[in-house]
């Protein structure tokens, strides 16, 4: 059954509630809520978890950088949000990365194979890739990786489109939820300890390195926005007219991307993280300010005005 929503309102920098135009409304008859199955769930060291639920109505709409509120016990009311990871329109199923971080989704780590989660989806504007620059750079950082592996998926799909190049870089610093293995894919540019990848990209013919402090077998040893600026400084300014970057991951990984995009000159669109209690317009608890077009502030909620941004909107160079 389609959800409409409590009523919705934006705010203005003075902090100010005001009418929602009719055509500011068009996320409400976008996001379902239907009682998903637990299909499967998978842990990984860290305290992660992958779990596929079905789910056919928000399988059917969700886009990459769309995300599920999730309820994680009968018990518990609140929901949470959560980025969908991959997803079969066909099958009916979505997937989701998680990492405990609290009772809530302790809870959700808890339940058995079987088990009825409602499921309200998919909420949020996604990543939206240009033809014009295939050669697409994904940046995920921790929990932040689900997003990128879906618009991978998506850009696969897509290669009538354009002759995507696709590129993603994963930053953790616990043990990856996949068994990482060397890539059969060469990626020029690359640091010559960055061999280790993420199998599913490259079975799919997707590049992908990984970093982390960990000291793990094959990663790059530093932040995932330092092995993407090594990446960013090999290529030539033909090449780099053709790139375009995107990235998921905590605020700081996010600013450091933000800086690195700017450093080399090329578009980046942020998948905000952000706290949420409605996510779907209503409280406005999520509320980012965010750099218009004339250079004022506007508060946008992460929720259904994102999460997905211009990394130059949310994360502006500082003056000096």
């Amino acid at each position: 059954m389609s959800n409409p929503g409590p009523a919705t309102c934006t705010i203005d920098t003075a902090g100010r509630g005001r009418g929602t135009a009719p055509d500011q409304r068009h996320h409400r008859d976008a996001i379902f809520v239907e009682d998903g199955r637990l299909l499967s769930q998978q842990g990984y060291p860290g305290e992660q978890f992958v779990i596929r639920i079905q789910a056919p109505k928000c399988a059917a709409a969700a886009l990459p950088g769309s995300f599920a509120h999730l309820t994680c016990d009968p018990e518990r009311p609140m929901r949470r949000p959560l980025s969908l990871m991959r997803v079969d329109a066909r099958a009916g199923w979505i997937e989701i990365l998680y990492k405990v971080v609290g009772p809530g989704l302790k809870a959700l780590s808890q339940q058995p194979v079987g088990a009825t989660i409602s499921v309200l989806g998919p909420i949020g504007q996604g990543f939206v890739a240009h033809p014009e620059r295939p050669r697409t750079l994904l940046v995920g950082g921790g929990v932040g990786v689900p997003p990128m592996v879906f618009l991978a998926e998506s850009l696969k799909t897509r290669r009538a489109e354009a002759p995507w190049q696709t590129l993603v870089l994963m930053g953790s610093e616990v043990e990856f939820p996949f068994r990482a293995r060397p890539s059969q894919i060469l990626v020029p540019g690359m640091p010559g300890e960055a061999i280790a990848c993420m199998p599913l990209l490259d079975d799919w013919g997707i590049a992908s390195r990984l970093a982390s402090f960990g000291g793990f077998p094959g990663c790059f040893h530093g932040y995932v926005t330092d092995l993407a600026a090594h990446w960013l400084e090999s290529l030539d300014a033909q090449a780099l007219g053709e790139v375009e970057m995107f990235a998921c991951g905590p605020t700081p990984m996010l600013q450091a991307t933000a800086r690195v995009a700017r450093r080399f000159g090329v578009p980046c669109q942020a998948s905000l993280e952000e706290f949420m209690a409605c996510a779907v317009g209503g409280c406005a608890g999520c509320a980012v300010p965010v750099v218009q077009p004339d250079g004022s502030l506007a508060m946008k909620r992460v929720c259904v005005d994102g999460p997905v941004f211009d990394a130059n909107a949310v994360f502006p160079p500082v003056s000096v």
